[in-house]
């Protein structure tokens, strides 16, 4: 009785988890005007998606955003785990780590505020580089701590060999340690393409007029009423998402990257 009490409440978690997300994808297929009554089947909202120089601009922005502040957050997200690794001061090593996690834990509308505050008092134009640099800097630490657990693993005697050998720290790092923790920064760079895609909060408050991306273009849409071009936009979101997880998981695993992280 209490197996089948534990099946029934695992449905009901996972069918208040997933049900919005599959009922938003059905009505994204509507026919009709309405996002809440079923009116046949049509594809018109997707094509309409592509139709509208609006959404094919919040979409360009999106992708664009998160691609260069990915890449930016995986350069630096190397350069800060490899410091942090490489730091003999225990005392600096414990700040720096504090600091990273600091940045993980801190809710997203402080941040978002924070750096709107910073950006007006350096008089500096809300738009594409504001969000831009708000995207680094939330995305970078997440870089950070999952790149540093695969450098704590690798083994010393192989490193302290190599500088026996007379190697220099950069043939090291990209003879020896690179290798070995590519697969955290492939990770890394999906999570935080991921993460960049996903947010709204921070982008909200640090772009300008003119300039949005797909969350903040949802978001004023649904001002308007819920329409089912928003269920479909959301659903590509989603689909997308979805799909960068997977690849995560392809590249690393869920049981790898969850023992690394416990390192």
């Amino acid at each position: 009785m209490f197996r089948a009490f534990k099946n029934i409440f695992l449905f009901l978690i996972l069918s208040f988890i997933y049900l919005p997300i599959i009922i938003l994808i059905i009505y994204s297929f509507n026919s009709g005007d309405s996002g809440f009554i079923w009116q046949g089947f049509s594809l018109k909202w997707y094509k309409e998606i592509f139709a509208s120089s609006q959404i094919k601009s919040a979409i360009f922005n999106t992708i664009l955003i998160a691609t260069i502040s990915s890449l930016t957050s995986v350069v630096i997200g190397i350069i800060g785990a490899y410091a942090i690794y490489k730091s003999e001061n225990k005392k600096l090593k414990t700040i720096l780590l504090s600091a990273n996690k600091i940045t993980i834990i801190n809710p997203d509308i402080v941040t978002g505020i924070s750096l709107m505050t910073f950006y007006s008092a350096i008089k500096m134009q809300l738009g594409f580089s504001t969000m831009l640099i708000s995207h680094i800097i939330f995305s970078t630490p997440y870089v950070v701590i999952i790149i540093l657990p695969k450098l704590y693993s690798l083994p010393s005697n192989i490193i302290d060999a190599a500088k026996d050998l007379g190697a220099s720290e950069i043939q090291i790092f990209f003879n020896i340690i690179y290798p070995e923790i590519v697969g955290s920064i492939a990770t890394g760079a999906l999570i935080a393409f991921t993460l960049s895609i996903d947010d709204f909060l921070i982008s909200f408050f640090t772009t300008g007029q003119g300039f949005n991306n797909l969350s903040i273009l949802i978001n004023s849409l649904t001002k308007r009423g819920i329409k089912p071009v928003i269920n479909a936009i959301s659903a590509i979101l989603f689909f997308t998402i979805l799909s960068l997880l997977f690849i995560i998981n392809k590249f690393i695993g869920i049981k790898k990257l969850t023992t690394d992280a416990e390192l």
